[in-house]
């Protein structure tokens, strides 16, 4: 069986999420819609709204419903800084959605005030607060949760906190941890956190940005004026269903199935290491600081793109950073932002375990790796 170790991209489909989605397709009616099939429709995306809310710790009037992650993270940094305009403030070693949407409203005159981050790729919060500080006028702060990388979890409680004392709007993107790690919207402190399905075990092509009653929002889509009028579209009730579903059961299981899968990447660590003396851990070491499922490793000398094609042909599936610069050879900006070189980042791997992850999969990569690594030596 061919090992997927790449469930940071995406993980596969929960049981329970494909049977609820199968369920629900079969619906009729537009949740608009005043008759009683779109009546129906209506019940059914409510519902499944309030269980997100209780999954996430937030109101159901909260729930935005998107297309995804992506656009959850836009609606945010685009529309959150179109609300308030000024300086935005990002850390380094942001995903591509957060620092490609910063570059489109840089684009509309928005000054971007780039952060530090130190060689675990977090933000300090006194870095953040001397950063407000010294911006009077900035309108908006996006930070991560979790680097979807290296793993490395921010302390987004004292980010929050210095970015409300300076009444400044905050952005979470914890696409990379709600499910994966303990986190309520209630508890963060945040007025906008987004969230994605794909990442839970639910289906790909729905995702939410929990945006609290007050936050400062303009929306970058206009029609129906559905989500509070802040994302118009018709939203499919049937993905929000599936969606909602796998959120209750990875936020049931987070403690016992972050212990399981941070006993399977501890494993492959430890494995990794012993064959392969160029390895090296990135990111935050094994602990409540760090992903349960990340594994991130540069091998010197090696050519991580060449290793990934390399295993995926050896029937294991991992990545070399974020999928979203699939297809892209350049080096990792998450890595550079970490103070790591150029040689050093380009032998990096990202393993990435999930909750169909079991000692196959570990077995399977300790198997193949070690041997590779000769054959791509630069």
């Amino acid at each position: 069986m061919p090992a997927y170790l790449d469930h940071a991209a995406g993980t596969t489909l929960r049981p329970s999420a494909a049977a609820a989605l199968a369920e629900a397709l079969g619906a009729v009616g537009n949740p608009s819609s005043v008759h009683r099939h779109g009546q129906a429709a209506r019940a059914m995306l409510e519902e499944a709204r309030e269980r997100l809310a209780a999954a996430a710790g937030c109101e159901p009037v909260e729930v935005l419903l998107t297309s995804g992650g992506t656009e959850a993270v836009n609606l945010a940094v685009v529309g959150g800084w179109r609300a308030r305009r000024g300086a935005l403030l990002l850390p380094g070693g942001e995903h591509a959605a957060t620092t490609e949407a910063a570059d489109a409203v840089a684009r509309e005159g928005a000054r971007l005030v780039h952060l530090p981050v130190d060689e675990e790729a977090r933000l300090e919060p006194e870095v953040l607060r001397a950063a407000l500080a010294d911006e009077p006028d900035a309108a908006l702060v996006t930070v991560l949760a979790a680097n979807n990388e290296v793993g490395s979890i921010n302390d987004v409680g004292p980010l929050a906190a210095a970015a409300r004392a300076a009444h400044v709007t905050m952005h979470v993107d914890a696409i990379a941890a709600f499910g994966a790690v303990p986190l309520r919207f209630d508890a963060v402190g945040a007025e906008l956190m987004s969230v994605s399905s794909v990442k839970l075990g639910g289906p790909a092509g729905v995702g939410a940005l929990l945006a609290s009653r007050t936050a400062p929002l303009t929306p970058l889509l206009h029609g129906g004026g559905q989500e509070r009028g802040l994302r118009s579209g018709t939203p499919s009730a049937a993905l929000a269903v599936a969606f909602a579903v796998a959120a209750e059961e990875a936020v049931a299981a987070v403690d016992a199935e972050s212990r399981r899968v941070a006993a399977l990447r501890d494993r492959a660590l430890v494995g990794l290491l012993a064959a392969l003396p160029g390895a090296r851990l990135r990111g935050a070491a094994p602990g409540p600081d760090r992903l349960p499922g990340s594994l991130h490793v540069t091998v010197d000398g090696a050519d991580g793109e060449s290793l990934l094609f390399l295993l995926d042909a050896a029937g294991v599936s991992v990545s070399t950073g974020s999928a979203c610069l699939a297809g892209v050879t350049r080096v990792s900006p998450v890595l550079l932002a970490m103070g790591v070189g150029e040689e050093e980042a380009r032998g990096a791997l990202r393993i990435t375990f999930g909750h169909s992850s079991d000692d196959a999969d570990v077995d399977a990569l300790l198997a193949a790796l070690p041997s590779l690594v000769p054959a791509v030596a630069r």
